[in-house]
């Protein structure tokens, strides 16, 4: 049995919370795409901890963790992430598993991002720069290196050659760089990567589900940041739909039970691209001081604005949502007024589909109002004691998206979480 956890919106959801919640109900959590731009925030204990690339059921002590095949690793910080989860304890090299066929992150892949944004200057993407575009682009073009090639005779030749082919580009696009600078650290945290697991996954996860282990598969980004159905070309560069679990960890769709779906009371987006429902004002930046909406690898500022449906019921439809998850229901206690978009008016006519492309249509955000609820929602443990004009606020939703609410988040800590 394999179940989906992923997001629902533009990313930073609370997916690593979700599947720290989860994680004690099954054997193994892998990570399916996506690389170190993903920040999976985790609090317990008084503590908080930030993951990019190692998957969020690290820090329990029965769980295997699988870096699938569809994921992109860079070593140097992943070696960091490593280290710094070490230090709370946790025996990393008993459970974590990194798949061979995983592609690595070069350091001229960072100076490609980097110069490649730079060229598009005003209409560039919002690219976190970690060198993920050009690493999947370098992947489909069937250039690419693999974690499995660092146990090869030949790394160091492939290697070259394929930053070789990057430094030509650099040079045409006239970026200056120093690759010696980055050179050192790379091999370093190559040869540190040589001492854990690396496997031939598909085979290994495929052996874990006929022995009647649960696995659960971890999402990064968000549905809207999919390269074929998020709001392109403002995406993320691989597949976070439910399809991209079994292209990322080579299953077949058969396994694939529980889809976990999350979305936040409200919505945020990092980086550029179209968001209708976005508050550039008061409320916007009420959102964000509440929410504390800044990125957890980058640090940027987030976007802030209503819950979209027309989104999230598009986003429900593609993965096939079974179990829908609201996080970050808390931020909104104090808010007079809420709004929920539930449909668009898009030249004149009212609608509750996306467009073809977001960002070229006169697109307005058509809302209902509901009264707003104060007080702490954080030491509330079932759904009965919440406010009522909050629960008026999940039912409308839930009439929308035609699926149940099955668990509501109502503060960053694993225990502040009401399942119904």
């Amino acid at each position: 049995m394999v179940d989906v956890v992923l997001g629902l919106q533009w990313g930073d959801e609370g997916k690593g919370k979700i599947v720290d919640v989860l994680t004690p109900q099954y054997d193994v959590v892998a990570r399916f795409q996506g690389g170190p731009n993903a920040g999976h925030s985790l609090e317990f204990g008084g503590n908080k901890y930030v993951l990019n690339t190692i998957p969020s059921g690290i820090f329990h002590e029965h769980c295997t963790n699988i870096i699938g095949n569809g994921v992109v690793i860079d070593p140097v910080q992943l070696k960091k992430e490593i280290e710094k989860a070490s230090a709370t304890g946790v025996d990393i090299k008993k459970s974590l598993y990194i798949s061979q066929k995983a592609h690595l992150i070069l350091p001229t892949h960072r100076l490609v991002d980097a110069a490649s944004e730079a060229k598009k200057g005003e209409h560039k993407v919002g690219s976190t720069l970690r060198g993920i575009s050009p690493t999947y682009q370098d992947k489909i073009g069937r250039s690419g290196l693999r974690v499995g090639d660092i146990l090869t005779d030949g790394f160091a030749t492939k290697y070259r050659n394929a930053t070789n082919i990057h430094c030509e580009l650099l040079n045409s696009l006239n970026f200056e760089y120093n690759l010696a600078d980055h050179e050192p650290a790379f091999f370093e945290a190559v040869e540190f990567l040589k001492q854990f697991k690396i496997i031939n996954s598909e085979y290994f996860v495929n052996d874990l589900i006929k022995s009647g282990k649960k696995i659960l598969a971890e999402g990064a980004q968000g549905t809207l940041l999919d390269i074929d159905f998020g709001s392109y070309p403002f995406v993320t560069s691989s597949n976070t739909i439910t399809g991209g679990a079994c292209s990322g960890l080579g299953i077949s769709p058969q396994h694939i039970q529980k889809v976990y779906g999350i979305f936040k009371a409200y919505c945020t987006r990092v980086g550029n691209g179209p968001f209708p429902t976005e508050q550039e004002n008061e409320t916007g930046e009420m959102l964000r001081k509440l929410g504390h909406e800044f990125g957890a690898t980058t640090g940027r500022p987030r976007r802030t604005g209503w819950l979209d449906l027309p989104t999230l019921k598009y986003a429900i439809m593609l993965n096939g949502v079974t179990d829908l998850i609201c996080t970050k229901s808390d931020v909104l206690s104090g808010f007079e007024e809420v709004l929920v978009c539930d449909r668009y008016k898009i030249e004149g006519a009212e609608t509750s589909e996306l467009p073809y492309s977001m960002q070229d249509v006169k697109l307005e955000p058509l809302y209902r109002s509901f009264p707003g609820w104060t007080g702490d929602l954080s030491k509330i443990k079932t759904y009965n004691e919440l406010p009522e004009t909050f629960r008026n606020y999940m039912d409308y939703v839930q009439s929308q998206i035609e699926v149940p609410v099955n668990v509501i988040s109502v503060g960053p800590d694993r225990e502040e979480t009401i399942i119904r």
